[in-house]
């Protein structure tokens, strides 16, 4: 009977567990349409604004303002994006490990000269860099609390300023890129100096007729900060979305996995509780065959 007890318990436990995960998938299900809408609304915008701004900063100097001006890299702050919560499978471990290895595979040399900083959104990825002894600047895991494009923009405006300033050379924004619920791929780009267009892009994007009023120089001044605001927004809002379909993917596995566990513990019981009770009519006939003997 002892183990029909532990088996009960069991069947107990991974039913507790199925109702939890099965809970959080519908709570992440819901989160997740908020977040795809939020995302889907501003990825066009954000997206064109980028590659207006490639286009025009292609034909300008360096000079021409201080987010184009290429330094080099000595001094390299990566951004990455995780979240605040885990049971969302390899969501956050995704994020460190691309992380890491860009920093491994680009940054190595200024790492050991402990001129890598991390600014990290969201605690898993702030926990893990903190332990490991990196810089960790600042503490934005709040932001998450109420997402909106003012609070990520306290987090961008620091970065603005720090790059202003020089004591980054480089940033680097690693995030999860939402594709849908069950797909996300991890995104590496440079936020800082301000990325041209590509030369083959130039061809291109050349025979498109801009009217530019004040100027393109003012424009950009004015366009740059924008656009670096909304890139780190767009990033957040991705890695939000992302977070969401990770853990609702994840809880509807776990959801499943606990159901066929169920069904092996149910089997398992009614195989022990069948066994006990064909030992027990084994003794009671015994017995009955011994009295009648006697």
């Amino acid at each position: 009977m002892a183990n029909l007890k532990e088996v009960r318990n069991r069947i107990g436990s991974v039913t507790s567990t199925q109702q939890i995960t099965k809970a959080m998938k519908m709570v992440s299900a819901a989160k997740l349409k908020r977040a795809t809408n939020a995302i889907v609304q501003l990825r066009p915008y954000a997206n064109k604004l980028k590659e207006l701004l490639s286009n025009l900063s292609s034909s300008l100097e360096d000079g021409a303002s201080p987010f184009l001006q290429q330094r080099e890299p000595n001094k390299v702050l990566i951004v990455v994006v995780s979240s605040n919560r885990g049971l969302a499978g390899a969501f956050n471990s995704n994020v460190i490990k691309t992380a890491n290895t860009l920093i491994a595979e680009k940054y190595s040399e200024q790492l050991k000269a402990g001129n890598v900083s991390i600014v990290s959104i969201g605690k898993k990825t702030q926990e893990y860099y903190q332990r490991r002894k990196y810089n960790v600047i600042g503490n934005n895991n709040d932001v998450y609390n109420n997402l909106n494009f003012a609070n990520v923009s306290l987090i961008t405006e620091d970065i603005m300023k720090g790059f202003l300033k020089g004591d980054y050379d480089r940033v680097e924004l690693v995030y999860n890129h939402f594709k849908n619920a069950a797909v996300q791929f991890l995104i590496t780009e440079q936020l800082l100096p301000v990325p041209k267009a590509e030369g083959h892009h130039e061809t291109k994007t050349a025979q498109v007729d801009y009217i530019l009023e004040p100027s393109k120089e003012e424009i950009i001044e004015q366009l740059i900060p924008k656009n670096i605001r909304i890139q780190v927004y767009k990033a957040v809002l991705d890695s939000n979305a992302s977070e969401h379909g990770a853990r609702m993917t994840a809880m509807d596995k776990a959801t499943d996995n606990a159901g066929e566990l169920l069904k092996q513990l149910k089997l398992s019981y009614n195989q022990a509780r069948q066994a006990a009770i064909t030992t027990e009519l084994t003794e009671i006939v015994s017995g009955a065959a011994a009295l009648s003997n006697g």
